[in-house]
């Protein structure tokens, strides 16, 4: 029978106990990922962070700051870093704004070890995912950047559904050229039809509306 492949992942643990990070570091390198542990919030923000699936395991108080604190600059940088969220008080209004702020779970102390690992696990397949996403975001951002000017009007009423005809009077252009820049617009956003195309306009849409 073959075996599980290990847990692969970096978990980030920000605990200003140090009896409970170092045992929440213990638990996380028991179940084979690659730990880092911060006492402070600051120390934690001015850290680079790790290359590939990440979680953070952040404790909500703190003598200075706090995890909301924490939760609020990772949605503004659109960081794929994931967090799961520990308190000794939780409550409904808090844990309602730790979900609203993006956090994967909010866990009261003392935690199961058995739920803080699956929710950690679902943290660093979130992070996986979110870090896909802004690749491909920033690979289509940087297609069209690569567009000229005429070439990125061209490719805006394309994707706005207007035919060759159309945009060529809408430009005061020849219908051949708008040929020309459209079959160079397919080019450089490597979109092999006009879905693809869409497709592209589209997640960069997206993306733009998620921008701080």
């Amino acid at each position: 029978m073959a075996s599980n492949p290990p847990p692969t992942g970096n978990v980030l643990v920000v605990e200003d106990d140090p009896l409970v990070r170092r045992a929440l570091a213990r638990l996380f390198r028991t179940a084979g990922y690659a730990v880092e542990t911060f006492e402070r919030i600051d120390a934690f923000l001015a850290a680079p962070q790790p290359p590939g699936p990440a979680c953070v395991v952040l404790d909500l108080h703190f003598p200075v700051g706090n995890g909301f604190d924490v939760l609020d600059r990772l949605a503004a940088a659109r960081t794929p870093l994931s967090a799961v969220v520990l308190t000794a008080h939780g409550d409904v209004p808090t844990t309602v704004r730790a979900m609203k702020s993006g956090a994967v779970e909010l866990l009261e102390k003392p935690m199961d070890n058995d739920r803080l690992l699956a929710a950690v696990e679902e943290g660093l397949e979130r992070s996986a995912r979110q870090s896909e996403e802004l690749a491909r975001q920033r690979l289509l951002e940087e297609r069209r950047g690569s567009l000229s000017r005429r070439q990125r009007e061209v490719f805006e009423l394309v994707v706005a559904g207007l035919a060759n005809k159309e945009i060529a009077a809408r430009l005061e252009i020849a219908e051949k050229t708008v040929k020309v820049h459209r079959a160079e617009v397919m080019r450089r956003m490597e979109a092999g039809s006009l879905a693809e195309l869409v497709r592209a306009a589209t997640e960069l849409e997206a993306g733009a509306a998620t921008e701080p």
